[in-house]
């Protein structure tokens, strides 16, 4: 009996090529470019340190880091509230690349910081792709609840407020901007 082809799709997009080679890894970096625009749709236009604030839902927080003619980096995390601090969880470290149409991960801590990549070799091909597949999820299940990045949706924070956040100190929580 012949096997039936869907079974061996891994749904991503790209099920021709192996799920953790190079041509699957740009395939990715594209659906994340895509999805991420979604979720932000207008960067240039939207302040630095931004929330997605959802009734019910964790609020999602962005931090742009670095903004160049080709490039954005940015940061990408929920946080979580404990008795002394807040943690941050996913933390990832993302850089679009505009004039390619891609975004790849370029740090991320998971699993409340048992799983932390900062330094990602260049050839670590199979690290780039399970943090990458984590953001195309990621991004997937933020777009499906609704959050959103656009200029009507989310609240605006201070540098000084965000920089104390991220050092884990507690800060108060900004209003959303009209």
């Amino acid at each position: 009996m012949e096997r039936s082809k869907q079974l061996n799709l891994s749904g991503y997009g790209c099920e021709d090529v192996d799920p953790k080679g190079f041509v699957s890894l740009m395939d990715l970096y594209e659906n994340n470019y895509m999805r991420l625009r979604r979720l932000i749709p207008d960067l240039s236009s939207l302040s630095d340190n931004s929330i997605s604030d959802l009734q019910g839902c964790l609020s999602l927080h962005m931090t742009v880091l670095e903004r160049t003619k080709f490039t954005t980096t940015l940061y990408l995390t929920y946080y979580f509230e404990e008795t002394t601090k807040s943690v941050a969880e996913p933390a990832l470290t993302i850089r679009l690349y505009h004039d390619a149409h891609q975004a790849e991960v370029l740090t991320g801590h998971l699993q409340h910081g048992r799983k932390q990549y900062d330094h990602i070799p260049e050839k670590a091909i199979k690290i780039k792709w399970k943090l990458n597949r984590f953001l195309y999820k990621w991004l997937g299940y933020c777009l499906y609840l609704g959050h959103d990045f656009s200029l009507a949706n989310s609240a605006v924070f201070n540098d000084s407020e965000e920089q104390s956040r991220l050092l884990g100190l507690p800060t108060k929580r900004a209003v959303k901007k009209a």
